[in-house]
Order: structure tokens, then C-alpha cells, then sequence
């Protein structure tokens, strides 16, 4: 292991803001911040949004600068890319952001019911191959666990590069009848970029530089959706 990562390792320690619990306080137990989020880290009321897959936290961070009436909490298992969100957070003083390092496949040991009001997943992995469709974080298996700590009508965001995971998952949508709001295979080709917040990340950008378009879907997960996916799910 490099001496950089090692360093980054131990800074994210120094971190107050940065949550990395250990296996045994996720895996089939509630951790003791379930439901505490907003009185033992963020000490407001204020809602809550989470980045999901959040990589070096552009986009957290950009949000939390954004918006200061909201707390933003990024959520990936990569320590040494999150520092580098953790750092611009501490560097600019951001009150309103915090970091989780864990896999989201505990999250729900993680945050109680309607403790969350939005969700954001930002480029993520796509897991095209049909054994992996339960990996996607647009899956039903990763819907009906958000809809455990969602508020009722909360909002759930993807924004992606890729055109099989945005055709994918707005199949798994359509297929459950959730309420979509907005959904464009190109929001730069379109009106629907002025609806987003303006923060392009540096891998969006090098998408972008290829020509190749950014997707978006906004929904609400108004009922329980069924493990199904498309019959094309190679």
C-alpha cells in the first residue's frame, strides 16, 4: 500500500465529519447513529441528503456550498477517494457536509425511518452483466431499502453516463409504476441541464469531452417495488 493512501487514511481520521464504522457495527445490527444524524452530527433540523457512491465528493461538497439550508452527506467505501471531499470540505469550512465510509449495502443498519429527505446517485458503477443486476443501486433490491429511511416523498436522483444503466433502470421504474418526474437521455442536449444543480464533476466533464451524453432521471419511490428486471438483462 503506498505511503499517499496511508496518509490519507490517517487524515480522514483527524476528521470529526467523517463516520468509518467498522464492519461489526453495520453488519446485521443498527449502528447507534441510526436516526441520530441530524442531532449528533449535523446539530440542526435541517433535511437530510445523501450522495450515494460519492467517489472524491464533488458532488456533495458542490451541493453543500450550494445550499446551506440542507445537510449533505456523502457515502462511499473508497476512504482514499473521499479524502479529497473531506479536504475541501475542512478547507472551506463547510458545516453542512459530512462523509460515511461503508458499503451501501448496510444502509439501512445506518439511518432510521423518514430520516432521509433526498437522494442523489452520481455515476455509478453501472453493473451491466445480468448476475450483477442486484448490485445496481437503481435495483429493486437497493430501491426497497431506500424507501425504508426515505420520507414520503422524497426524491430519488440518477445521474449517469452511460446508456444501458439509464435504459435499465428506467425499465425497472416503468415496470413498478413509480412516479418519475423527469427523465432525459441528454440534459445538455436539452431544458432539462437549467433544472439540475450547476456542478459538473471532473469525470462528467471528461464524458462530456467525448462527446458522450450525461443522463438523468428523477423519481419518487411511492410503493414497494417487485425484484423483476428487464427480459434484455444480459
Amino acid at each position: 500500500m503506498g505511503k499517499n493512501k496511508l496518509k490519507k487514511w490517517a487524515e480522514l481520521e483527524e476528521f470529526s465529519f467523517v463516520i468509518q464504522p467498522s464492519m461489526e457495527e453495520v453488519f446485521g445490527r443498527d449502528h447507534p447513529l441510526k436516526g441520530r444524524w441530524h442531532r449528533d452530527i449535523f446539530r440542526n433540523n435541517n433535511p437530510l441528503v445523501l450522495e450515494l457512491g460519492c467517489g472524491k465528493g464533488e458532488y456533495t461538497t458542490g451541493l453543500a456550498e450550494s445550499d446551506r439550508s440542507r445537510n449533505y452527506l456523502g457515502i462511499d467505501i473508497k476512504g482514499a477517494r473521499m479524502w479529497r471531499g473531506a479536504k475541501t470540505a475542512n478547507e472551506k469550512g463547510l458545516k453542512n457536509v459530512a462523509f460515511l465510509r461503508t458499503r451501501i449495502e448496510f444502509i439501512t443498519s445506518l439511518f432510521g425511518k423518514d430520516e432521509v429527505d433526498e437522494i442523489w446517485i452520481t455515476f455509478p458503477d453501472p453493473q451491466l452483466k445480468k448476475r450483477r443486476a442486484d448490485k445496481r443501486l437503481t435495483s429493486p433490491r437497493f430501491l426497497n431499502s431506500y424507501r425504508k429511511f426515505l420520507k414520503p416523498g422524497g426524491l430519488v436522483h440518477l445521474k449517469t453516463d452511460n446508456q444501458e444503466l439509464y435504459t435499465k433502470s428506467m425499465a425497472v421504474l416503468e415496470h413498478n409504476r413509480l412516479d418519475i418526474l423527469i427523465s432525459s437521455d441528454d440534459i445538455y442536449g436539452g431544458p432539462t441541464g437549467s433544472q439540475l444543480p450547476d456542478i459538473v464533476t471532473h469525470y462528467e466533464k471528461m464524458f462530456l469531452a467525448e462527446g458522450i451524453p450525461i443522463k438523468y432521471i428523477r423519481f419518487r419511490l411511492n410503493n414497494e417495488l417487485q425484484p423483476w428486471q428487464p427480459d434484455d438483462d444480459e
